[in-house]
């Protein structure tokens, strides 16, 4: 683990894995509850987390430098469950580059529950982990100039679900009618780091 100083109140902690950033995050959010950490913000990503109105980060940074990274918390809060019709155009393609049928594809993605390991790209959006190693795939070669809102997409390790309309090279395997980000809703975010999520399969009637 690796913490260095962002500016005058800013940090910016460096972990070797997502995983790491994702246990990493839940412990200094326990500490801010507790009241042994002030920091305004504390944002994961995919390998690091940023924490901003933090006093003295060059303290907080050689305190982090010689500490371990916990293990991950178990959250025990019920997922959140996203209908899903799994009809999205490239479903096929994932499914062959997974040597499975469409079907089977679907299947799988359903029946893997996922973590919102940090959010980005656009508002609402969480990249979610959960498939293991081998299911992992490539992104588009072309992507695509707008991918609809509810798009349920798969790039590298995770699976995304887009907020609304936008460019996007991701596999589109299928699409839900969940709301994933409105300002008129305490938090606007559907989903938040550390959030376990299920898609549901839905078929139109």
């Amino acid at each position: 683990m690796r913490a260095l100083p962002m500016g005058e109140h800013a940090l910016l902690v460096e972990v070797a894995s997502a995983e790491e950033a994702r246990a990493l995050h839940a412990e200094l959010l326990r500490r801010r509850a507790e009241g042994s950490l002030r920091a305004r913000e504390i944002v994961p990503a995919a390998r690091t987390v940023l924490l901003d109105g933090v006093d003295d980060p060059v303290r907080r940074a050689a305190e982090l430098a010689v500490a371990e990274v916990p293990s991950a918390p178990r959250v025990r809060s019920a997922p959140v469950e996203l209908p899903v019709r799994y009809d999205g155009p490239d479903l096929a393609e994932v499914a062959a580059h997974w040597g499975v049928t469409p079907r089977e594809a679907a299947a799988i993605h359903a029946g893997t529950e996922f973590t919102v390991a940090f959010c980005g790209f656009a508002p609402g959006f969480g990249y979610l982990t959960g498939l293991p190693g081998h299911r992992s795939v490539p992104r588009r070669a072309t992507p695509r100039t707008a991918v609809p809102p509810g798009s349920v997409a798969l790039a590298g390790p995770y699976t995304g679900v887009y907020p609304r309309s936008s460019p996007g090279g991701w596999q589109l395997i299928g699409r839900t009618d969940a709301v994933l980000w409105d300002t008129a809703r305490e938090p606007a975010a559907l989903l938040a780091p550390g959030t376990r999520v299920r898609f549901a399969p839905v078929e139109d009637a």
